[in-house]
C-alpha cells in the first residue's frame, strides 16, 4: 500500500513507507506468580525464554505484518543475540541493515504475572555518547515517507534532516515522567507521539498539553492499559478519552501491547482514517498481542484487523 499525499507520498518518490531506527534487542520473560520479590533468596518459575524484542522490533515487525514497506536499521552486537536477531529478521523477510556495536545487543529481563502484567529491566548497554553516523541513515532516511523513531539515544540527532527532507516522524516515550529531558527531546520534535500514562496520571493533561503546545507534535496520545487512552489534537482544547477494547482472547502478557497500539493506529491514519477510527485499531492490535506468551510472537494482520475492528466497533 501507498501513504497518502499528506505523508509526502506525491511531493517526493519513496522505496519505503515507513523507516524505522533503533530499539532491537533480546528479551528474556520471567514468568513470577505476582511482580514483586518474594521472601528467601531463591524461587522456581517456569523455563526462561530468550525472544527477539524491544520496541523498534514490534513497531518494524508490526508494520511489516500489516503490509507496508518497511525498512529497519539500527546497531547490533556480534554476539549469540545479534545472530537469533539476524536470523529471525530472514525468517519473517524484514528488511534490516545495521551496524556493528562492540558494546553488544541490547537485553532486557521482563517479569511476567498470571494476569499478563510485566516489569522490564533493560542493561542500556550502548553509552550515551553512541550516534548512528549520517552517512548511515541518511540515505535510508531520504527514500523513506515516514520515519518512527524509538527513544534509544543514538538516533536524537537525526531530526534536523528529518524536518529538512519534509518526513513526518512518530515517537513512543514509554513511561515518560513528563520531565525528563531525553525524552523530551523526541516529545517536541516529533509530528505523532505515544506515550504511557503509567508514570504521570495526576499530571498527565498537564503533560500531553506540553507536548502539544511546546513541540510540532499534530496529536499526543497516552494509553492507560485496561483504562483506554487519551488523545489531544492540535487546535483541540479537549482531550478526549477513549475506552479500551473488550480482548477476544485470555490476557497472558502484555509485552509489545504499545507498539501494536502505534503501529495499527498510524496504519489507519496514513489510509486517512478519522482519529477515532485510528484508536479503535490502535486498541483492538494491542489487545490482540496481550493473547500470545512472549514479546513480539503474533502481531495482527491487517484481515484480521479490520474484521475485529468491525466486531469492536459494534459495541463501542
Amino acid at each position: 500500500m501507498t501513504l497518502p499525499e499528506a505523508h509526502n507520498r506525491e511531493q517526493r518518490p519513496s522505496d519505503y513507507d515507513v523507516l524505522v531506527v533503533g530499539g532491537v534487542g533480546v528479551d528474556t520473560i520471567v514468568r513470577v506468580d505476582e511482580l514483586r520479590v518474594p521472601p528467601g533468596d531463591s524461587v522456581f518459575v517456569e523455563p526462561l525464554k530468550d525472544y527477539v524484542g524491544h520496541t523498534g522490533n514490534g513497531v518494524a515487525l508490526g508494520w511489516h505484518t500489516l503490509g507496508l514497506r518497511t525498512k529497519f536499521i539500527d546497531f547490533l552486537g556480534d554476539d549469540p543475540q545479534g545472530r537469533m536477531v539476524l536470523d529471525h529478521y530472514a525468517r519473517h523477510g524484514l528488511d534490516f541493515s545495521h551496524l556493528h556495536s562492540p558494546h553488544g545487543t541490547p537485553r532486557s529481563a521482563n517479569l511476567v504475572d498470571p494476569r499478563g502484567r510485566r516489569f522490564s529491566f533493560y542493561d542500556g548497554r550502548h553509552p550515551a555518547d553512541l550516534r548512528l553516523p549520517r552517512d548511515f541513515y541518511l540515505p535510508f532516511l531520504e527514500r523513506s515517507a515516514h520515519v518512527h523513531l524509538s527513544i534509544i539515544g543514538h538516533n536524537q540527532d537525526m531530526y534536523e534532516d528529518i524536518h529538512r527532507l519534509g518526513v513526518t516522524s512518530s515517537t513512543d516515550l514509554h513511561d515518560w515522567d513528563g520531565r525528563n529531558p531525553h525524552h523530551r527531546h523526541y516529545a517536541l520534535n516529533s509530528d505523532y507521539v505515544f506515550l504511557s500514562a503509567a508514570a504521570v496520571p495526576d499530571r498527565l493533561h498537564t503533560v500531553l498539553r506540553t507536548v502539544i503546545d511546546e513541540g510540532r507534535a499534530r496529536f499526543v496520545i497516552a494509553t492507560d492499559g485496561a483504562d483506554g487512552c487519551y488523545l489531544l489534537e492540535r487546535g483541540d482544547d479537549t482531550i478526549r478519552h477513549f475506552p479500551a477494547v473488550r480482548p477476544e482472547r485470555p490476557v497472558v502478557d502484555s509485552n509489545g501491547a504499545g507498539d501494536a497500539f502505534v503501529t495499527a493506529f498510524l496504519h489507519s491514519y496514513f489510509e486517512g482514517d478519522a482519529l477515532e477510527d485510528c484508536v479503535l485499531s490502535g486498541s483492538v492490535a494491542g489487545a490482540f498481542v496481550c493473547g500470545s506468551v512472549g514479546t513480539h510472537t503474533e502481531f495482527i494482520d491487517l484481515p484480521g484487523l479490520r474484521a475485529a475492528s468491525a466486531r469492536a466497533a459494534v459495541n463501542r
